[in-house]
């Protein structure tokens, strides 16, 4: 992934609110052999456990799913709000059905832990570190499992650990 540079988290800036919920962000697992993206706008970045960390939230209906529970590493890949009409088509079609990179022009690229692409401007490598199922039983607002959940296919939270930051120089 010769195209970027490491940094450190610190020298990030940004609003990440802006980033995830309205710019999104590819959330990719596999390696070049075999991997999948989906467009995300849930998640966030924090410290949890003294380490940098991101949360995703992931379908169980998704096919990126496999690619998370088979691989220790995922990656977010944000486009500062360019290619929302790529990230859309990523959002609404499945890796199962679709060849995304042929319909979206989106290059991928590799390391050793995670998928990326060409075209984005920050990437972060995480290491998977947890994984929890969502229950019903444990909203307190109750009106969001009607809401979010009312078709059974509920989200799995993911938390990794952010090991590199990767920005376009």
């Amino acid at each position: 992934m010769s195209q970027f540079q490491k940094t450190d988290l610190k020298a990030l800036s940004g609003d990440f609110f802006t980033r995830l919920g309205k710019e999104w962000m590819l959330v990719s697992a596999g390696d070049a052999h075999s991997f999948n993206t989906m467009t995300a706008s849930w998640g966030g970045i924090g410290v949890l456990w003294n380490k940098n960390v991101s949360f995703i939230f992931i379908r169980q209906s998704r096919h990126t799913m496999q690619f998370l529970d088979s691989n220790d590493y995922y990656s977010l890949s944000f486009f500062n709000g360019k290619m929302m009409k790529e990230l859309t088509f990523c959002g609404k079609n499945s890796g199962r059905d679709v060849d995304k990179m042929k319909e979206t022009g989106l290059i991928p690229v590799f390391d050793e832990k995670a998928p990326a692409f060409e075209q984005a401007e920050l990437v972060l490598i995480c290491k998977k570190l947890y994984k929890q199922p969502m229950d019903a039983g444990c909203f307190l607002d109750k009106e969001l499992p009607d809401r979010f959940y009312a078709d059974n296919d509920w989200h799995e939270t993911f938390v990794g650990e952010i090991v590199d930051v990767l920005i376009r120089p």
